[in-house]
């Protein structure tokens, strides 16, 4: 029990890292290296963007080598790569060397969520709550760089913003490998021992109801659908945060440090919303959800263009609080839906298409900012979700899970 709990922790402590290490460049650019790089925050970002190709494409084979290997001895791959791919970043002299280091952040990075989620699920009585956890320590990560980094600039400089979360990265990797050794190094020379009993594939124990393939197959569709609009949803709003308070918050939040705190603030409240949705998954069902916070979305993103000071937050805080309430509800449905054996690859998939997405979007940010300022963007984002709130009114109350087969009959003698 000791030990599942601290595996828990452990596992959370990890996603927290992951979005605050994929983070931290988000507000040393727009606060720092603009002035200190001579370029402007469109031509930053675009170094940037190789990161969150890497975040994206590298999830699907790690979800693939997680299911045939060890999910175990994938979680310390990602803890030692995160922590030295970060410290490299921290050694960065110049952007192109920094868009490298950034590369290999988010190559390690995207080991995460499609193993460290499956672990969630595999462990979990209430998928719903233990997803909606995980998910808060996500995203105080998300806040927790901002915060990090404005501080770190106002005192020590940006480049420890990235070193300690490395140095603490590494120490968790040493952490975790001496908490599962016995998952990391003994289990994956049985399942090999047992896969090649299987003429070298692992054994399939579960299936879906042949009742259930057309509700399956329009699931899929639509989580496909509202993955990749909420994926640009949310990038838009985490990775632009920093950058939008600084311009909609004056008289409020002036220093880097202080953004850094109001940016932390709005993600740790904005992600208690989680835990309501987290019980409401594990009760009401995703349908009712998704419908509940694709519409405070949308209502929230019509009404920011032209709002600054204390309203700008206020509504800002409404529409982070959406979008973080959002991210369990697809992760649940697959998480019901994937059968075991799969469940990683799968969530791999889903990943590359969200990663894919988030790369995507760091481009689109900088060209609407730089041509239009961030009013259009929320005018876009208002219709991203409406159509996202249509799209999950599609979805059927109950979601289809998979069924331990039935054993064979014996032949007949």
């Amino acid at each position: 029990m000791l030990k599942a709990r601290l595996h828990f922790l452990l596992l959370n402590v990890g996603h927290f890292l992951d979005h605050l290490v994929m983070l931290v460049f988000a507000t040393v650019a727009a606060l720092v290296l603009r002035f200190e790089w001579g370029l402007s925050y469109a031509e930053l970002i675009a170094y940037a963007t190789p990161g969150f190709v890497a975040f994206g494409i590298f999830s699907l084979p790690a979800g693939w080598l997680a299911d045939r290997w060890s999910r175990e001895g994938m979680m310390v791959v990602y803890f030692l790569g995160i922590g030295v791919s970060s410290i490299a970043c921290a050694l960065a002299e110049g952007p192109v060397q920094m868009a490298v280091a950034l590369f290999a952040v988010g190559m390690f990075a995207a080991i995460y969520h499609p193993v460290g989620l499956t672990l969630v699920v595999d462990g979990a009585k209430r998928t719903g709550m233990a997803l909606a956890l995980n998910g808060i320590w996500g995203n105080l990560g998300v806040g927790g760089a901002a915060l990090l980094t404005g501080i770190m600039i106002d005192t020590t400089g940006w480049p420890s913003a990235f070193f300690w979360p490395g140095i603490v990265s590494i120490g968790l990797g040493l952490a975790y490998l001496a908490l599962m050794w016995t998952e990391v190094v003994e289990l994956p020379k049985s399942r090999r021992a047992a896969a090649r009993a299987n003429g070298g594939k692992p054994p399939r124990k579960s299936y879906l109801p042949e009742a259930d393939r057309d509700v399956y197959l329009r699931i899929t569709m639509i989580v496909l659908y509202t993955t990749g609009i909420s994926a640009l949803v949310f990038q838009s709003v985490t990775f632009a945060m920093p950058k939008i308070f600084e311009e909609r918050l004056t008289g409020i939040a002036e220093t880097a440090s202080m953004i850094g705190w109001v940016t932390f603030i709005v993600a740790a409240i904005a992600s208690l919303a989680q835990l309501v949705v987290g019980h409401l998954l594990d009760t009401a069902g995703p349908r009712t959800m998704f419908l509940f916070v694709a519409g405070l979305q949308a209502v929230c993103f019509m009404l920011m263009p032209g709002l600054d000071g204390w309203w700008a937050l206020v509504v800002a805080m409404f529409f982070v609080t959406g979008s973080f309430g959002q991210l369990p509800i697809n992760d649940y449905i697959i998480g019901k839906t994937a059968t075991p054996e799969r469940r990683a690859s799968i969530y791999g998939a889903r990943f590359v298409l969200t990663f894919s997405v988030l790369a995507l979007a760091l481009p689109l940010i900088g060209w609407i900012h730089a041509n239009w300022g961030f009013d259009m963007l929320f005018r876009l984002l208002a219709v991203t979700s409406a159509s996202v709130f249509i799209a999950a009114s599609m979805l059927p109350h109950r979601v289809p899970e998979p069924s331990v087969a039935p054993p064979p009959a014996a032949p007949a003698e």
